[in-house]
């Protein structure tokens, strides 16, 4: 187990255990957290826990031709019953991602200590999030670490069915747009694979995030 100390260093994600798992301890610093992201290293851990990071084999990712919008979807989007916005409200998006309550999950993984983190970085033009909105009440939303050409999302929520579907394909589309590479979506979901996300191993993952 590979313990982290002040210095701004991580071990190398090959070393990382069969689950992902590379390493314990460190900071929430801006640097630190910007450094990890280019590693294709994030931090995830409950709260109480001292910080964990990790760098799963495989990686779930969205490359954005495989991006699936299903026709009950299009039509949803077609009516134009939300409004979306990019990085109008950051913290409000976080923060609901903490409250939400997640089928087969106790607790959150997104502490106080990660949002007031993670707040920083939006500050610095890091970190960015999607709002949508319904009668002006903000109902669903993602947000995560923007390296220029690679979108490493974090969380999303909803409130209202398909809020965060809307947040997600309209991101999706401004990335594309923007010619990013891929959005990161770390570990597998059926949820994320029904959007087309699917598994790409760590080197390549590794090889995409370094070209």
């Amino acid at each position: 187990m590979h313990y982290l100390t002040k210095e701004l260093v991580f071990p190398p994600v090959a070393t990382a255990s069969e689950d992902g798992f590379l390493a314990i301890g460190g900071d929430l610093s801006p640097e630190r957290l910007v450094l990890a992201y280019k590693s294709g290293i994030f931090p995830w851990f409950e709260p109480g826990d001292p910080i964990l990071w990790w760098s799963p084999n495989p990686r779930m990712v969205l490359f954005f031709d495989d991006l699936v919008v299903s026709k009950s979807m299009r039509n949803i989007l077609n009516r134009n019953t939300f409004k979306v916005t990019f990085n109008q409200d950051f913290r409000g998006v976080i923060s609901n991602c903490q409250k939400i309550k997640r089928e087969g999950q106790q607790g959150t993984w997104i502490t106080n200590e990660m949002i007031e983190a993670y707040c920083k970085l939006n500050e610095l033009g890091i970190a960015k999030s999607v709002e949508v909105w319904h009668d002006d009440e903000l109902v669903g939303g993602l947000y995560g670490v923007d390296l220029g050409t690679i979108f490493c999302g974090e969380s999303m929520f909803s409130k209202v069915p398909n809020a965060s579907k809307v947040a997600f394909i309209h991101w999706s589309r401004h990335l594309k747009a923007k010619n990013y590479k891929l959005l990161d979506c770390q570990i597998y979901n059926p949820h994320l694979e029904s959007l087309g996300c699917r598994e790409i191993a760590r080197d390549e993952f590794f090889e995409i995030l370094k070209s």
